[in-house]
């Protein structure tokens, strides 16, 4: 690894220590750390569409055109997005509207850019001894699946509105876990997957 990369990865490893510190520091007050939001994620719609995308990102790393691309990131990389990815897009948002402090979005945006690029960086530089030609790419790519999916799990129903994302609501993460029907937001989720979809099935595609 060459000195550019390496300042490259004290960088990105010194905000993740920080962020770190932060949250230890009071995560009684960040979302993520409550148990209601962990029940929000054991829905069965979610933990089903989860099991779903998951599995393709996984099992179907063999057949992709993308050498860095193996089962251990598809599946370590899939955990990261559904476990963090509702709460970081949800903590942002909140931060933009002033509803939380700036420093958790500090630490959103960490949790973040560690799941959708910095991890799968330094598993590639453990695997191979050099740093993935693809890191900068990729942080634009895995970003935007990584947003969808944040989106995608973040949504529910409330009588009166329709379906919203969770996020949104006075009560976040919201105590009543099970409330949410998937046969009434399906038509909202549909773009989110359908964004998923047109990112990953081209790396299955012949000569790419």
């Amino acid at each position: 690894m060459d000195s550019y990369f390496g300042i490259y990865v004290a960088a990105w490893g010194s905000a993740c220590v920080v962020a770190l510190i932060i949250y230890l520091r009071e995560r009684a007050s960040y979302p993520v750390s409550r148990p209601d939001y962990w029940r929000f994620l054991a829905t069965p719609w979610r933990l089903a569409t989860f099991a779903v995308a998951g599995g393709a990102i996984t099992f179907m790393a063999p057949y992709t055109s993308d050498p860095t691309w193996d089962c251990t990131d598809g599946l370590f990389m899939s955990v990261l997005a559904f476990t963090t990815a509702p709460w970081t897009v949800g903590t942002i948002y909140r931060v933009l509207r002033g509803r939380l402090p700036f420093r958790q979005a500090y630490v959103a945006c960490c949790v973040w850019l560690f799941s959708a690029s910095w991890s799968y960086d330094l598993y590639i530089l453990l695997r191979d001894g050099l740093y993935p030609p693809t890191w900068f790419p990729n942080i634009f790519a895995s970003s935007v699946l990584y947003v969808s999916a944040g989106l995608l799990w973040s949504l529910d129903w409330k009588d009166g509105r329709g379906a919203i994302f969770s996020f949104m609501e006075d009560e976040w993460p919201p105590s009543n876990a099970a409330r949410t029907p998937f046969r009434k937001i399906w038509w909202v989720a549909l773009p989110f997957i359908a964004i998923v979809v047109a990112l990953t099935v081209p790396f299955l595609l012949p000569g790419r």
